[in-house]
């Protein structure tokens, strides 16, 4: 037996780790409201300004504004002036926070937090007794998860995603049937219903409530070429139907991925193509220790994806099924073609380009 000798500049290193933690959850908190109630952006079209003048910009409460940016100064997001008792945030901070960063805006996120700790007693008790916690405990998950994909998928579909396949803008003109699996609230097949008239398109989600935001939007939109459908993917039973299938991260989150993968496999058309969006990651945690978001990715799996799976008697894959898991299973599924294909600016996804 051999004996482990106590380092303690080691444990005073790990205890100021922890308190890092503590005060970066606390401003990733904070982040969520700054975000929410559009504080961010109030302020990037300030000058140095007063918590009283910020709060009547924003049209919120001076107090509760006053305490919010006791975080954000103290957590090194805004800058103060004590002598003029102002506040600006820096126009480097602007470019991570605002929604006029699009793509480059990180506040979005932080919402996860906030959203994942209404489930925490559900979540301690499944560790006590298995199960899991089903999609209607989740409130406001699609709100956000709107917001999430239109940062990594919707911003970027035209420009980046689209091309990833040879040829399928040039089809997509012409006029072919598509179907996008898990599409939540609808907005990346909206877009491609609008800009592509000729084609013809189709939206699957268990959820009634993104269904129901999906439908609006396209009746907003006037479209006439697109329909949404409350369906569980594992039960699909069409047969060579559509051209072009797309899942943009749905498939780690079904209760039977093997089944929606073969049900797709079933679905597709034999010349057509299957788009899978997924999280970038590998199968073992050992290959994910350098990931940049790792930790965050592995709590969302743990309190959401793998959890509502679980909650249906699901596989519970889970966010970080990884490249491995993910090719072996679309082989069991029938496909015989996978390339996988990465973006520049998209660190956390793969895009999966499938053919049978």
């Amino acid at each position: 037996m051999t004996t482990q000798t106590f380092d303690v500049t080691k444990a005073e290193a790990f205890a100021q780790q922890m308190l890092d933690v503590l005060n970066s959850a606390a401003i990733a908190l904070m982040t969520s409201i700054g975000h929410r109630t559009e504080l961010f952006d109030t302020m990037a079209e300030l000058p140095p300004s007063t918590s009283e003048q910020i709060a009547n910009a924003a049209g919120l409460n001076e107090r509760y504004v006053r305490e919010w940016l006791g975080t954000m100064v103290t957590g090194r997001v805004v800058n103060y002036d004590p002598h003029d008792k102002t506040y600006v945030l820096p126009a480097e901070h602007v470019a991570s926070l605002s929604r006029n960063a699009v793509s480059d805006n990180i506040a979005p996120f932080t919402q996860f937090i906030p959203l994942l700790g209404t489930v925490e007693e559900q979540i301690i008790d499944c560790f006590y007794h298995g199960g899991g916690v089903p999609y209607s405990e989740f409130k406001r998950f699609h709100a956000v998860m709107a917001e999430d994909s239109g940062q990594t998928t919707v911003s970027a579909l035209f420009d980046h995603v689209l091309p990833l396949i040879p040829g399928i803008t040039e089809s997509l003109q012409q006029g072919i049937e598509v179907l996008d699996i898990g599409c939540g609230s609808g907005r990346a097949l909206n877009q491609l219903a609008d800009a592509f008239p000729n084609s013809r398109f189709t939206g699957y989600d268990f959820s009634g409530e993104a269904i129901a935001t999906a439908t609006t939007e396209a009746q907003l939109r006037k479209l006439s070429n697109i329909q949404f459908q409350v369906k569980d993917a594992a039960t699909l039973e069409e047969r060579d139907r559509y051209d072009f299938i797309t899942t943009f991260d749905a498939i780690h989150d079904q209760a039977k991925p093997d089944a929606v993968l073969q049900n797709i496999y079933k679905a597709l058309r034999p010349d057509g193509v299957y788009l899978m969006q997924d999280i970038r990651a590998t199968t073992d945690v050992g290959g994910n220790l350098d990931h940049p978001v790792g930790p965050l990715l592995y709590t969302i799996s743990c309190m959401h994806c793998m959890t509502v799976s679980l909650a249906y008697g699901g596989m519970g894959l889970g966010a970080m099924w990884g490249q491995e898991k993910a090719l072996q299973m679309l082989a069991e599924a029938g496909f015989k073609q996978v390339e996988i294909k990465q973006l520049a600016h998209d660190f956390q996804n793969d895009y999966y380009i499938v053919h049978k």
